[in-house]
């Protein structure tokens, strides 16, 4: 028999540590989280980036009106031409820049359409305002401001109400709009007459 408190297996002889252990060790490590010195890092680095991403984000919040001014008067722009082409009739698209609105229409009427449905411009008259976000019509901020609707090279910008024409050969009237945001930005839009195609651009003042 061994002497009382002698070990029965020495060093040499213990069996060998098993290999599951050792990962069992490093997950009750990672278990324990991260240390406060560790969050304290990630805290700050967030703060960095926010703090230099903040004057991009203010510029874009703040020309927002006027990008969504500009991509919607191509959008009805765009919508008119489309409509002249598919369903091979003059379709206009009716400003009304008192109120900064615009919507798409039907062209010229027929014959067979009686005189109460003619507009004072010798045009169908306007139904009711398209669903919204239809691409059929649009209403512009109240910071974005008609400095400018030429028409065949005749200036409507004080006018009641006034049409550009799209034809189904892709064609179409004269078209020069500028626009004016309460930031000082400037947008000219301008409709190519052969091909119906708009195009936008800023105006350096």
């Amino acid at each position: 028999m061994s002497a009382p408190g002698h070990n029965l297996f020495p060093a040499a002889a213990r069996p060998p540590e098993r290999a599951s252990e050792k990962p069992r060790r490093a997950t009750a490590a990672a278990a324990r989280g991260f240390t406060l010195v560790e969050i304290m890092i990630v805290v700050a680095i967030m703060g960095i980036v926010m703090t230099m991403s903040m004057p991009m984000v203010y510029k874009l919040w703040h020309k927002a009106p006027m990008i969504k001014a500009v991509r919607d008067v191509t959008e009805v722009l765009s919508r008119a031409r489309a409509q002249a082409i598919m369903q091979n009739s003059m379709a206009d698209v009716v400003f009304h820049p008192r109120e900064r609105t615009m919507q798409v229409s039907a062209g010229s009427a027929p014959s067979r359409k009686p005189a109460s449905e003619y507009d004072d411009l010798g045009a169908v008259a306007m139904g009711p305002p398209p669903p919204p976000h239809s691409g059929m019509g649009a209403t512009l901020d109240s910071s974005i401001s008609i400095e400018m609707l030429d028409v065949n090279l005749t200036e409507y910008k004080d006018a009641d109400v006034v049409r550009a024409r799209f034809y189904p050969n892709g064609t179409c009237d004269e078209l020069t709009i500028i626009l004016h945001s309460d930031k000082g930005e400037w947008y000219k839009i301008a409709l190519e007459i052969t091909t119906g195609l708009a195009t936008v651009g800023p105006i350096d003042q």
